[in-house]
């Protein structure tokens, strides 16, 4: 019977490598795909979709991914605008950052070249709905044969960081491994070695490591002077490094809160079995940018989307209900009500396994404070969002030279607390060019649960008088609200809500001065956005 179920599964793996290239044509790029060390994600997507688990729940690989941050990266227009102003700001050294640009966003591209000595031109690939003999691959952002073709060597080390991932070569048969975490027998190997042209299912267990997240999600960018010359090196992103330094680090993965797992036996591909497997985790990638998401869903034809509308708007759905229920904790405290002021403290508690925001400098998070008199009446306020996505008091979204610092005591009502990494450069001035940036002057972003502020390294360090906060660390922050009340008549009912926002005001409108198409284009996705760009994490009321 082994013998007969083996023959009849190798039979129809000859069939299906066919029907599969039917369902989801090879495109141009993969038309030396004999000679390429990745495939694109259609190779890949007809034996991973049609996944239910029993209750019925879609968790079809395929179709999950596809309306994920990372297989839309290459698509990013913000990404796009930033690595046209980064150009515009060093010509000079143009080629030189479109290449260190396109490590992570268009990955089987940059990887492709790398291996043979060339520098990724991005320009010559934008638009990405163009058709050029490179179009899929760009367009396929951070696509399956990347992450699954990772080798476990040198993960977790800085030479893998900014996405310098060792890709292990073919076996003696020119089979290159697709690792995953599941064995797989060779009926099945041979069904996908068949229909994706000589990649092998390989059992790895790295491929559950936050060390993987790790090469693409610890960035540090090439600072430059105005001549293009290298300067310094900006820790640009690093959660996991503050993961590490973190109480997650002991139990939990970048995988078990990002990619969650299904909690029954599910089968992983839709072809001829295998059977039920126990852990298989969601691709659907949760993460913190909404705003991307949306951005995707409202112009999805001018970007070239390929998930479908519902897909975006479940995908969309899915971060808003993440980022309320996954991130953030605020309470209010020590509610006093004197003659003429009322005077509470609000405590913001990170749930998160790494500072929050964290990730790209753009992200901030601050807190909206209102109290009202017993009549409804607004008393006093701080940190309001303005339509145009803006914050009411901000100095930094006001005058792009300024910041707001980090407070422990709010009195005014253009104060507001506001949890965020402001850059500067080499003569000390605000700014939010990456390529510009050498350091940061100011760091307060919430830190997770057993984040050290006196260990931390030099790059994940708390900057600015938060470090000096005794009130600031790894359970929490405390700010005290101090409320001229005035005449206005109690009892008084105080409300505190954390807001967050992927890209702030001052990093879109920084856009405006470049006239090339993708700035441009975004700033105009981003007014078009306006409110719908930030989200509510928590809330917290008290009455007094």
């Amino acid at each position: 019977m082994r013998l007969l179920r083996n023959s009849l599964l190798l039979s129809a793996a000859l069939t299906l490598g066919t029907a599969a290239l039917r369902v989801a044509p090879v495109q141009a790029a993969t038309k030396t795909a004999a000679k390429s060390d990745f495939r694109t994600s259609d190779r890949c997507v007809a034996c991973h979709n049609n996944l239910k688990t029993k209750a019925g729940e879609d968790v079809s690989i395929g179709f999950q991914w596809r309306a994920s941050v990372m297989a839309n990266s290459g698509r990013d227009p913000y990404w796009q605008g930033s690595v046209r102003r980064e150009a515009l700001d060093h010509p000079a050294a143009s080629r030189e950052i479109q290449d260190e640009c396109s490590v992570c966003h268009i990955p089987i591209v940059h990887l492709e070249d790398r291996d043979t000595g060339k520098q990724t031109d991005v320009f010559g690939l934008l638009p990405l709905a163009a058709k050029h003999d490179r179009a899929a691959e760009a367009a396929d952002g951070v696509s399956c044969s990347v992450c699954h073709q990772v080798s476990a060597k040198g993960l977790g080390s800085p030479e893998t960081y900014n996405g310098n991932v060792v890709i292990d070569p073919p076996n003696a048969k020119q089979h290159h491994p697709e690792n995953g975490p599941f064995r797989v027998d060779q009926p099945h190997q041979t069904i996908m070695i068949t229909s994706t042209a000589g990649f092998v299912p390989t059992q790895a267990a790295h491929i559950r490591d936050s060390a993987l997240c790790g090469t693409c999600h610890t960035l540090y960018t090439t600072a430059r002077d105005e001549a293009g010359k290298p300067i310094g090196k900006l820790p640009e992103q690093t959660p996991y490094q503050e993961w590490q330094h973190s109480d997650f680090a002991k139990g939990e993965t970048c995988q078990s809160c990002h990619m969650p797992q299904v909690n029954e036996p599910t089968r992983v591909a839709s072809v001829f079995g295998p059977d039920d497997r126990d852990g298989l985790h969601r691709h659907v990638f949760v993460g913190g940018n909404i705003l991307l998401l949306r951005i995707l869903a409202d112009h999805r034809s001018d970007l070239d989307v390929k998930a479908q509308p519902e897909e975006l708007n479940a995908s969309f759905d899915r971060t808003r209900e993440f980022l309320k229920t996954r991130s953030a904790k605020v309470t209010i405290e020590s509610l006093d009500h004197g003659p003429g002021k009322l005077d509470f403290t609000v405590h913001t508690e990170n749930l998160t396994g790494h500072k929050l925001p964290t990730a790209f400098p753009s992200r901030r998070a601050w807190l909206h404070v209102t109290v009202r008199d017993q009549g409804g009446r607004i008393v006093f306020e701080s940190g309001h969002l303005n339509p145009d996505g803006s914050i009411v008091g901000n100095d930094n979204d006001e005058n792009p030279a300024r910041f707001e610092p980090h407070y422990t005591e709010v009195t005014k009502p253009d104060q507001v607390e506001i949890y965020e990494d402001i850059m500067e450069d080499t003569h000390g001035h605000v700014t939010t060019g990456l390529i510009t940036a050498t350091d940061y002057i100011k760091d307060n972003r919430l830190l997770p649960h057993g984040f050290d502020k006196a260990t931390a390294e030099h790059d994940i360090r708390v900057i600015g008088s938060a470090a000096d906060d005794p009130n600031f660390t790894g359970n929490g922050s405390l700010v005290r609200y101090v409320v001229d009340t005035g005449s206005a008549q109690g009892p008084f009912h105080v409300e505190a809500e954390l807001w967050y926002q992927p890209a702030g005001y001052r990093w879109a409108h920084n856009f405006a001065p470049y006239k090339a198409s993708e700035p441009q284009r975004f700033l105009n996705y981003f007014e078009s956005a306006s409110r719908d760009s930030a989200q509510v994490l928590a809330t917290a009321e008290a009455t007094r």
